[in-house]
């Protein structure tokens, strides 16, 4: 175990270190800007996805799926973000209490 820790540590001083090294030219290039301020919502999007379609390896359409649909119509239509929240979470679990899925 102390032999993969010690390996992910230095993959992530590496990685860092790597960093350090890439010309400015690229850091400020427009295309490096766009790629970087569209990653996090990329990111987050996956994140929503495998959080409400997976179920260990296996794929679940459940009070999650429903959840979320609320959350997207509240945040079209200009919701607060702890309305969104409450909404989303008032369905889940309106959705559970009927037995509609667990």
């Amino acid at each position: 175990m102390w032999i993969a820790v010690l390996a992910a540590s230095l993959g992530c001083y590496a990685e860092k270190l790597l960093g350090y090294l890439v010309p400015t030219s690229v850091l400020e290039s427009r295309a490096f800007r766009q790629i970087s301020g569209l990653m996090p919502v990329a990111l987050l999007a996956a994140l929503v996805a495998v959080q409400t379609f997976a179920a260990g390896m296996a794929l679940t359409l459940d009070a999650r799926v429903a959840a979320l649909g609320v959350a997207i119509v509240a945040l079209m239509l200009r919701a607060p973000f702890l309305v969104v929240v409450l909404l989303a979470g008032i369905t889940a679990a309106g959705l559970r209490m009927l037995g509609w899925a667990t």
